[in-house]
């Protein structure tokens, strides 16, 4: 008999074994949500270094000061000037730059890395440049620098192969994507007939937001961040009976993002470069509801990303204000 009991325990242990074993997992599980929920870092995005000259010594300092602070990740916005060349030779030394990082570096297109590019006959050559900048830098599925991030592009759907400038990453429960639209007027030529890549453009756009939000949504996402060269929510001011105005190159997309985001449980930030090559240096985050606007210049920015925060983000010393800071 005692040997039967030693072979089969009582219903009442097993009862409490299981008991302690459900409760345990419970526990783990708990723990592991409560550790992603409350995970915080920070990341940085490095201003267009060659808004106001084509000296890649601003980009090259961002870089190393970047590489120094503890980041998940770096966004670049813009690869050149619109005075340098559109040549492969400078794109191919920009890229080596790029390559060099320690983090993770993503890049983010200006509108001067294309928009601007002229053949030698002072023809457009942004069509044919876009090209090849798509071709050198976004070849495969990871960031630059040493820390390869893994990236999911919208050129992994066969309607929008060519769009791989647009890419999608995770950090944490935030959604990050990059999103083509240079600051002169998202490309719009008000020219009859010659907007087939604005057009083209702007159905790409309309279906990778389609997809960053409902990815977003899915995974109920804290936050949607993109990065951008123009600003899509700001709006042209125009003067009473001015006839001559253009037409605003940005509406729809600010439609489509607004739009999202009132459909979105989380907080929206759009990431952008400045409206002209003097602005100030970026000291807040403007909030409309849960959509927010940041406009990057200076040198490079730190951004920081808490859930502890209501605002969920919050701004650190950007290399120009840390400088004052040590004066």
């Amino acid at each position: 008999m005692e040997a039967a009991l030693l072979r089969k325990p009582p219903v009442a242990l097993l009862s409490r074994l299981a008991l302690l074993l459900s409760l345990t997992a419970a526990l783990t599980v708990n723990c592991g949500a409560a550790l992603a929920d409350t995970t915080s870092f920070s990341f940085a995005v490095i201003a267009h270094a060659f808004r106001s000259n084509s000296d890649e010594t601003t980009l090259r300092n961002a870089i190393a000061e970047t590489d120094a602070d503890n980041l998940a990740f770096v966004v670049a916005n813009g690869i050149k000037a619109s005075s340098e060349p559109c040549s492969d030779k400078l794109y191919s030394q920009r890229k080596a730059l790029l390559s060099s990082a320690k983090n993770g570096l993503i890049v983010s297109l200006s509108a001067s890395d294309w928009v601007t590019c002229r053949t030698a006959a002072d023809r457009s050559a942004a069509i044919e440049r876009l090209n090849r900048v798509r071709d050198l830098f976004f070849s495969d599925e990871f960031s630059f620098g040493d820390s390869k991030i893994p990236l999911i592009r919208q050129s992994t759907s066969p309607k929008f192969h060519s769009y791989v400038e647009n890419a999608r990453w995770e950090i944490g429960n935030v959604v990050f994507a990059t999103i083509n639209l240079p600051a002169s007027n998202n490309h719009y030529l008000a020219e009859g007939g010659r907007n087939s890549e604005f057009e083209d453009r702007q159905i790409a756009n309309r279906e990778w937001l389609q997809r960053i939000f409902l990815n977003a949504a899915q995974k109920k996402s804290d936050a949607v961040v993109l990065f951008c060269d123009g600003d899509p929510l700001a709006t042209q001011r125009h003067r009473v009976f001015d006839f001559n105005v253009k037409r605003d190159g940005f509406a729809e997309i600010r439609q489509r993002i607004s739009v999202h985001a009132s459909q979105f449980g989380g907080k929206v930030l759009i990431i952008h470069g400045p409206h002209g090559a003097d602005a100030p240096a970026s000291t807040a985050i403007v909030w409309q509801r849960n959509l927010g606007d940041l406009e990057v210049s200076g040198s490079w920015l730190k951004v920081n990303f808490d859930p502890a925060n209501p605002k969920l983000f919050d701004l650190g010393k950007n290399a120009d204000q840390a400088k004052l800071t040590r004066r």
